[in-house]
């Protein structure tokens, strides 16, 4: 339990590894996720390492793997996850391994320019295909024109620009028409006509038709739409334009015969050798799909075992080697706790690997700040989370992370407080937490959903505060639960005062509609349709805010005592922690009890008289403390015989006031000066750095030495934590922490009024909704309202489910995080310390999986 309420105690070991046992330890120590190793060769370039070449086979065979996990992906074959977890292979099988995955890799890459060849040759055999049909088509036009013109001479025009005049005056018999024929995408046959026409002065004549089916590309694999083109032209001139022309628009050309006869025998052949293609490439796509197939069941666990050896020949490279070269040095940081677990690993990993040298842990003695740790599991991990991202806890420092479980989630349901809506969220909480292990296995890439489902317990826990202060506040989607009846006789509400909007009846406990007895739990029901309900819950919520605000930071002054109390520093706890408690206690925490000696001492009805004065009257407590701070007398109010709450108010206040004003000159100057005194006494008195030395080597040496200066005599005295400082800065520094706590005493106080400030902004959000919304649904009559309803209904619960509830939820929640931030840690969280960072394998899993879902 001692490292839940702070870090875990950490030490420095020096790890002495045998050559040959040196990797399976590593690994071993990669599964149990609990050493954090230095770098002791940070000068060394990473190419110059002893292990750079077993990196490089590492990164060759992730290489391998990723273009496998392409073509599986790209197939949708599903990738077998058993969700074993194997461990990292024994450096002679990474041998084994490269073989398979580059069989893999050559049998794969072979079929696939098989089958891209064969699609390559499928392809032009289609295309000559549909030329053939087509160009059919055009010459039989060409048949039918020609016997037309035979019959209509007026048509003759029509060919000279194509034949020219002589060839027309030669009877078309010496100059014979040549053509090309091919095929062309289809978005480009509009500029392909264009430069034809242009280039060739129009003596070309360009007929084209669309090929209806799409072509599969079998570079790329994507479907296109292309056309097939045939041209006339007359002359070699021509023809070697208008193939420049074709190949600049990538347009592929066929030869296709004259005679109609050789164009149905070569339409035959291509058929043939079309069903023949078929064949074939269904025999390479069965054969590609097996050995994608047998990839696919294994591919997940390749991976891990891949990213284990290199991760284990990474941190091999952190090593340094003995003189010998048959040891493998290192220096790690471990829990002191868990020192015997990673002997146990250490020992299991000798003997995996034959080794018969043991490995030798040894603590070392540092001046260094250790890394922090702490423990966490599933439900903690969340809430640890939030202080980790405002600022790593330094080592051995108070977490407020137990404590949080129960403020936080507190706190945001004071500014969340409806039944209803908590109890909506507390079942969104409850499915995440119940379906954790399927939710967890999809790893969704939705940055939103992972944020919501991370923080799963703190949802739930919310929710269910929320319905808790939603049953104090009697309020659930802006109506109360009517369980007890009422302490209010109110004659004039009508049976369905539910649906009254306008009601206009105002609760006075001084008047006879107040039947004496409060109401068993909660608020009373008859408040919620009152006209002064804003008037009562001002002052309840506004009260109820500063109360719980004060408690807080005088929660997180006493962890502050615990703090310097485990670091042995009695100076910060005379001059900074005795005088921060009585400032706090003797001028807020006073306020508090001021509202508490005025909800027992003062009662509805004004004819009540106290025993020995007259009238007594309820006097304000924030003019009351105003005008304690001011020193000022608080003047009578009418009918009232004292404005004072008790006996001898006037004195004991300003004896508290100069309490507290005595505080802010102690807080500034006493810690100062009590650092120079014990840096005169030092000068006056040098300790003998020897005599220290020699009694630390003597003494108990399993104890490591940090840089915790309060562990020294000096630092007993407070001088240890500002050794290097000099005494102006540590005046400055002194004077801003004064100020900082003493206007910060007043803020704070002030910014736990969000609470009040939100929770009423949430419960008039949500009685908006209900009148402006789904009353007008309550309201309709006959058979149209059913029909209202149901769609008023929806309308209602997609605004409370969007504003109410994810909105307004994520508002609390932010004005949460800051008065834990803010108002809570600043009172004892320095925060300046840096995360605990083991070699583990499941935390590098982990972030290569994130890193492949981006």
């Amino acid at each position: 339990m001692g490292s839940l309420f702070r870090s875990a105690e950490m030490t420095l070991c020096q790890l002495f590894l045998q050559s040959e046992a040196a990797y399976a330890c590593v690994s071993e120590l990669g599964e149990l996720g609990l050493v954090q190793f230095r770098d002791l060769n940070p000068d060394v370039n990473v190419f110059q390492r002893k292990f750079v070449n077993e990196v490089r086979r590492c990164d060759e065979m992730e290489r391998k793997l990723r273009y496998l996990e392409k073509e599986i992906k790209k197939d949708e074959i599903p990738m077998l996850d058993t969700g074993e977890n194997p461990e990292a292979p024994q450096p002679r099988e990474m041998i084994d391994l490269e073989a398979t995955f580059e069989k893999l890799e050559n049998e794969l890459r072979e079929v696939n320019q098989n089958a891209e060849a064969l699609k390559r040759n499928f392809l032009e055999l289609t295309e000559l295909k549909q030329i053939l049909r087509k160009t059919q088509v055009f010459f039989d036009e060409a048949e039918h024109q020609a016997s037309v013109q035979m019959a209509d001479p007026s048509r003759e025009e029509e060919q000279v620009t194509l034949l020219g005049e002589e060839g027309l005056r030669a009877g078309g018999q010496a100059l014979k028409l040549g053509f090309v024929a091919g095929v062309i995408l289809r978005e480009r046959i509009p500029a392909f006509e264009r430069m034809l026409w242009r280039a060739c002065r129009g003596n070309v004549f360009l007929r084209q038709a669309e090929i209806e089916t799409p072509l599969e590309d079998p570079s790329t694999g994507d479907e296109v739409y292309k056309s097939v083109f045939i041209i006339f032209f007359q002359g070699d001139q021509l023809k070697t334009r208008v193939k420049k022309i074709c190949e600049g628009f990538r347009a592929t050309l066929y030869p296709c015969p004259e005679a109609p006869a050789d164009r149905r025998e070569m339409a035959m052949g291509v058929m043939t050798r079309i069903e023949d293609l078929n064949t074939v490439l269904g025999q390479t796509q069965d054969h590609r799909h097996r050995v994608l197939v047998a990839a696919a069941k294994n591919i997940k666990n390749w991976f891990v075992k891949v990213r284990k050896i290199k991760a284990i020949y990474h941190t091999l490279n952190l090593f340094n080697l003995d003189v010998t070269q048959k040891c493998l040095i290192a220096e790690c940081w471990v829990p002191v706790l868990d020192l015997e677990n990673i002997q146990l690993a250490l020992r299991r990993g000798t003997e995996r690997s034959g080794s018969s040298v043991p490995p030798i842990l040894n603590r070392m003695d540092t001046l260094e700040d250790p890394p922090t740790y702490n423990h966490t599991n599933k439900f903690t991990s969340a809430f640890q989370a939030l202080y980790d991202s405002y600022g790593i806890a330094s080592y051995r420092e108070m977490n407020p992370t137990p404590y949080t479980i129960i403020t936080f989630p507190f706190l945001f349901a004071i500014m969340f407080g409806d039944f209803g809506h908590g109890a909506l969220m507390m079942l969104f909480g409850l499915w995440m937490v119940l379906k954790e292990k399927p939710l967890a296995a999809k790893k969704s890439d939705n940055e939103i959903w992972n944020i919501f489902f991370g923080g799963r317990y703190i949802i739930f826990l919310m929710g269910c505060f929320s319905m808790y202060t939603g049953l104090i506040y009697n309020d659930i989607f802006a109506k109360s639960f009517n369980i007890f009846g009422s302490s209010w006789k109110i004659s004039n509400l009508t049976s369905d005062y539910v649906l009254s909007i306008n009601t206009d009846h105002m609760l006075d406990p001084a008047t006879a509609d107040y039947a004496g007895y409060p109401y068993p739990f909660g608020l009373d029901p008859v408040w919620q349709p009152s006209k002064n309900k804003i008037i009562f819950l001002n002052s309840f919520k506004m009260k109820l805010s500063v109360i719980i605000g004060i408690t807080h930071m005088l929660f997180g002054v006493a962890i502050s005592y615990f703090k310097n109390m485990h670091m042995n520093n009695r100076l910060n706890i005379i001059c900074e922690f005795i005088p921060q408690v009585v400032f706090l206690t003797f001028l807020f925490f006073y306020m508090v009890l001021l509202m508490f000696i005025k909800w027992f001492m003062y009662f509805a009805s004004n004819t009540k008289e106290d025993f020995t004065v007259g009238t007594r009257c309820a006097p304000s407590i924030l003019i009351t403390f105003i005008n304690m701070v001011l020193m000022k007398d608080t003047p009578f109010e009418n009918k009232c015989l004292t404005s004072n709450m008790y006996a001898g108010q006037q004195g004991i206040q300003k004896f508290l006031l100069f309490c507290a004003f005595i505080c802010i000159p102690w807080m500034l100057l006493a810690k100062p000066m009590m650092i120079a005194r014990s840096r005169k006494a030092a000068a006056l008195h040098p300790v003998n750095h020897n005599q220290l030395h020699s009694a630390t080597e003597n003494g108990d040496t399993e104890q490591p030495i940090h840089n915790n200066t309060s562990q020294t005599p000096v630092a007993a005295q407070g001088g240890g934590e500002h050794d290097d400082e000099p005494m102006s800065e540590i005046y400055i520094h002194q004077g801003i922490h004064t100020i900082e706590y003493v206007l910060g005493s007043i803020s704070h106080t002030a910014s736990y009024l969000r609470l009040w400030a939100l929770s009423l902004a949430h419960a008039q959000l949500s009685e908006v909704l209900w009148q402006m919304v789904l009353n007008k649904g309550l309201t309709v009559e006959g058979w149209a309202g059913g029909v209202a309803l149901y769609i008023i209904f929806a309308i209602w619960g997609a605004l409370t489910i969007s504003i109410l509830v994810l909105m307004e939820g994520l508002s609390a929640f932010l004005h949460t995080l800051r008065l834990h931030w803010v108002e809570f840690c600043s009172k004892f969280y320095s925060g300046a310390g840096y995360a605990f960072q083991p070699f583990s394998f499941e935390i590098i899993l982990d972030s290569a999986d994130q890193t492949k879902e981006e």
